[in-house]
């Protein structure tokens, strides 16, 4: 029993749906051009049409599973729907309806940066990628940056960046130095303040010593004394260990060595006795020397 309902039930929904879309107007036609469009309330319509399209294929090319052609295909498609309403939106402007171009979405990369991809043709918006389209072969590196390049530095530019805190002009400008130079500026002045009044003092005695023909104060003067003698002592300290080094280094021959004259006086001796061993025979060498023998001649 309860089968011969469901069959009853099931043909009253299909008489149902059938007379609900006998009421229905024939469905429209998007228009192939925009320019065939008379109304703005239809050409906003039909933007819309497209706006839903491309939403339902951009959620539909998030999945990377869907393999690469048909990825690439979504794409194509989803750019000619852009193309469509980029048509449209101009439509709408004629018609005197609001411009929609302004507000349109940029292009954006794999971080989401927006980037500007130039279209080949030289026309439109250009060429765009969307969600696992971005991702594929030869598709990635265009969204890539390339590394950059450091660029050497030419002499040119090095001198260009040189001015006076390059030479230490400015050091003084921030008051960092004057802090910390400032005390030992002080110090240093202060004595050599003292010292030139101790020699002055020393001066002025000296003078009124000789005006008055006495004889000069020698305490007064014994450090100043001492400290040339200490110098000079110094000098020669100085100079006694230059001339120790200096022997140091000096090389010692143990051997005597020949001179230039004896040098040459050997290298005639052996050039000739190389000249009679090659055209005198060994009975005539041997006479020679018997000779110089008798006659006691060193050779």
């Amino acid at each position: 029993m309860a089968r011969n309902e469901e069959k009853a039930q099931s043909m009253l929904n299909r008489f149902v749906a059938f007379k609900n879309e006998e009421k229905k107007k024939p469905k429209e036609r998007r228009p192939f051009l925009a320019s065939e469009c008379r109304d703005l309330a239809d050409a906003d319509k039909w933007r819309q049409q497209i706006m839903r399209e491309i939403g339902r294929k951009v959620s539909e090319i998030q999945n990377e599973g869907l393999g690469e052609h048909r990825l690439r295909d979504l794409n194509d498609e989803i750019n000619k729907l852009l193309r469509e309403k980029v048509h449209w939106e101009r439509r709408i402007v004629e018609l005197g309806g609001p411009n929609y171009s302004r507000y349109s979405a940029k292009m954006t990369d794999l971080d989401g940066n927006i980037i500007d991809v130039p279209n080949p043709s030289g026309r439109g918006p250009g060429y765009r990628y969307f969600g696992a389209a971005k991702k594929l072969p030869g598709v990635k590196e265009l969204f890539e940056k390339p590394p950059e390049l450091r660029k050497r530095r030419t002499r040119y530019d090095i001198y260009k960046r040189i001015d006076a805190s390059y030479y230490g002009y400015r050091d003084d400008e921030d008051g960092v130095l004057e802090k910390v130079e400032g005390p030992a500026e002080k110090k240093m002045r202060a004595d050599d303040v003292a010292e030139w009044n101790r020699l002055e003092e020393i001066k002025r005695e000296a003078r009124k010593a000789v005006k008055n023909g006495e004889v000069a104060n020698v305490e007064a003067a014994k450090g100043i004394l001492y400290e040339e003698e200490e110098d000079v002592v110094e000098e020669e300290r100085r100079k006694e260990r230059e001339q120790d080094e200096r022997k140091g280094m000096e090389f010692v021959v143990h051997v005597p060595l020949p001179d230039d004259k004896e040098i040459e006086r050997m290298v005639v001796e052996r050039k000739k006795q190389e000249l009679l061993s090659k055209y005198a025979s060994d009975d005539l060498l041997n006479e020679q020397n018997e000779a110089k023998a008798m006659l006691n001649i060193q050779s």
